[in-house]
């Protein structure tokens, strides 16, 4: 049983390192989360896999039809991540936020 876990967690590692995977996730949220959403309030979570997967069940039950939910949730978690920093904003000259 162990030794399962521990192919199925290299597997899951091997996709998520997968670029073609990661591009497709993209697309996808710009399909299906740029309609409601921008992308400064998805790219400013940091969130493990399982958050991005209870996100993704959320927008689901609110209508959003997904043509590959395991793309945009591996391109999520590659991404946006609970262990990956939060880019500050891009700030102007003045030092307001740009919008």
């Amino acid at each position: 049983m162990r030794t399962l876990l521990v192919l199925l967690a290299l597997t899951t590692a091997a996709v998520a390192a997968d670029p073609a995977v990661i591009e497709k996730g993209r697309q996808e949220e710009q399909r299906t989360c740029l309609p409601c959403h921008s992308l400064r309030i998805i790219h400013s979570n940091r969130l493990s896999r399982a958050g991005w997967n209870k996100e993704l069940d959320k927008m689901a039950g609110w209508g959003t039809k997904y043509s590959d939910r395991e793309a945009i949730l591996e391109y999520l978690v590659a991404n946006f991540g609970d262990d990956k920093p939060v880019t500050p904003p891009d700030m102007t000259t003045d030092g307001s936020a740009k919008k």
